[in-house]
């Protein structure tokens, strides 16, 4: 027997209209690519992207067929975001960080009829347009004063383009399971991997986002998503804060300390998301300048590693650091750090404990550790094993790729190394790949590099295996100091000595003026795996 609720199809414009009738005069603000702080609101967001939808539709664009952008945090990108899902075509969101080459690459495999970028791509798409040749026209995200010259095809200036359009458009139907959105992982092995996300994914993972341990925020709040829009579909906030009315600031393409805080302070931002490479500019430009941040209650940290040190710089100032993990594939959002009532009475330095590792997963997403052979590890916040992940906003397959992701239970293989306890607390011990094999013993090279990085004169720190002839592998710790700093590998060690096992502590240190990140944020472990590839360390002499 089935049930006799009715047929509602869960579609991401649902979630605009949502805010449009009911949150219609929140505000959206956003430090424009032109310059100018721009104001606008959900109703007007909404009349703007069925004109986008209108737009689309008169210009052919189908079912199915891809719309690139290529543009940073601002009104006008979330209202291509919603335009484009509107008529059931599938927005596709760029990466505009990555090498000109591996852009066209991605481009060609999604085929893309059109792309939608902001003037400050514009030259790179102009040196790699001949390598494209299923775009058939370009939309500038601008307005008509500040529309470059520009050999690129057909190219149009977005607010001329949409002012054709009346608006006066209805949002195409179609089955929730129709591909929404879609977006290449960063490929840091191999060729990047295409994950499309449904409407009905899209939805669930904006309710489970909401989540009061999650992201959390109400109509109440004001929200300001450091994360990309490209960046693992924006963390899901491009629905879920809409879908709950929360005011939205966007920082547009400055996401520098000074910028941030502007943001943070004058809009009275309560809540706010990204990478620990831009909570570290934060940081450093607020104890630079004494500045303080009454307004804000929440910071959630995800793409990498949250430095213990981080933690309680955020703790110590009376706002709640929320340490998050997830990716591409989990449309992203896989856990989130919150302390249940159970630790609530613990000492600050048992808090820290619990705030360091990556929390749990709220309803939907569903965990399991294995060996390499799949038998499933316990829970006991202690054993190692391959993160394992399911549910309704969790990838089946990539696109255009036949291989097989999923094991004979459904689970996803997130290349993950984690220990999950009691609690269901999960810990990121590492990657797969760059989990530290010494001795048949793993050596987490997350905690070592969050150990640094407490140093107060270290700004950054990784860990990678270097060879050892009898341990196999053995850690190196590479430095980055903070501006005018100076220390030695003896200093190091010795601020690291008792704070972990006598094995674990690494072999040699080596200070490097920066280190190499991925377009995503995160350290590129395999640029610095060639650099020192011939590397020997002191220990491996004869």
């Amino acid at each position: 027997m089935r049930g006799l609720m009715q047929d509602w199809p869960l579609l991401c414009h649902r979630i605009i209209d949502h805010a449009a009738m009911i949150h219609g005069e929140r505000e959206m603000v956003t430090r424009s690519v032109e310059g100018p702080i721009h104001r606008t609101n959900y109703a007007e967001i909404r009349q703007r992207a069925l004109k986008v939808a209108q737009r689309l539709d008169r210009d052919g664009i189908k079912l199915g067929d891809r719309v690139a952008t290529i543009a940073w945090n601002t009104w006008r990108h979330l209202e291509a975001w919603y335009g484009i899902m509107g008529i059931g075509a599938i927005c596709h969101t760029v990466n505009p960080r990555l090498f000109p080459d591996q852009i066209a690459w991605i481009v060609n495999h999604a085929e893309d009829r059109v792309i939608m970028t902001d003037l400050s791509f514009v030259p790179v798409l102009e040196k790699i347009a001949a390598q494209l040749p299923s775009v058939e026209r370009y939309i500038i995200l601008t307005d008509k004063a500040h529309m470059p010259q520009t050999t690129l095809k057909d190219a149009v200036c977005y607010e001329d383009w949409i002012a054709e359009a009346d608006g006066d458009f209805k949002w195409l139907r179609f089955d929730e399971n129709t591909a929404a959105a879609m977006c290449y992982t960063s490929g840091t092995t191999g060729d990047p991997k295409g994950v499309l996300y449904s409407h009905r994914s899209n939805v669930l993972h904006a309710l489970m986002a909401n989540n009061g341990d999650a992201l959390g925020t109400t109509a109440k709040d004001t929200m300001l998503p450091v994360v990309p829009l490209f960046h693992a579909n924006s963390w899901g906030i491009a629905f879920s804060a809409p879908s709950m009315g929360t005011k939205l600031v966007l920082p547009g393409p400055k996401l520098d300390g000074a910028s941030v805080y502007e943001l943070l302070d004058t809009e009275k931002v309560t809540h706010t998301a990204g990478v620990p490479t831009v909570w570290l500019m934060l940081l450093q430009y607020m104890e630079k300048t004494k500045l303080k941040l009454p307004h804000l209650k929440t910071v959630v940290c995800g793409g990498s590693a949250m430095p213990r040190a981080m933690i309680k710089a955020f703790s110590d100032m009376g706002i709640e650091p929320r340490h998050a993990w997830g990716m591409t594939e989990m449309s992203p959002l896989g856990t989130v750090c919150s302390l249940q009532p159970q630790f609530t009475s613990l000492d600050a330095e048992q808090k820290l404990d619990i705030l360091q590792t990556q929390g749990y997963p709220p309803f939907m997403v569903e965990m399991k550790i294995t060996d390499d052979a799949g038998h499933a590890q316990p829970w006991d916040g202690k054993t190692f094993g391959r993160l394992k992940v399911s549910g309704p906003a969790v990838s089946a397959a990539y696109f255009r790729v036949k291989d097989e992701i999923l094991d004979k239970e459904g689970f996803f293989d997130t290349g993950d190394v984690a220990t999950i306890d009691g609690y269901g607390y999960m810990r990121i011990t590492d990657r797969s790949k760059d989990v530290i094999k010494s001795g048949g013993e793993w050596i987490s090279s997350i905690d070592l590099e969050n150990l640094a990085v407490g140093h107060p004169k270290v700004a950054e720190a990784a860990v990678i295996g270097v060879y050892h002839p009898k341990w196999d592998e053995r850690p190196l710790l590479i430095c980055q100091l903070k501006p005018d700093e100076t220390a030695t590998r003896d200093e190091i060690l010795h601020y690291m000595d008792g704070k972990i096992a006598k094995w674990w502590m690494p072999d040699d240190v080596i200070f490097i003026e920066a280190i190499p990140h991925t377009a995503t944020g995160k350290i590129l472990k395999t640029a610095l795996r060639d650099q020192f590839s011939n590397y020997k360390l002191p220990t491996a002499a004869a």
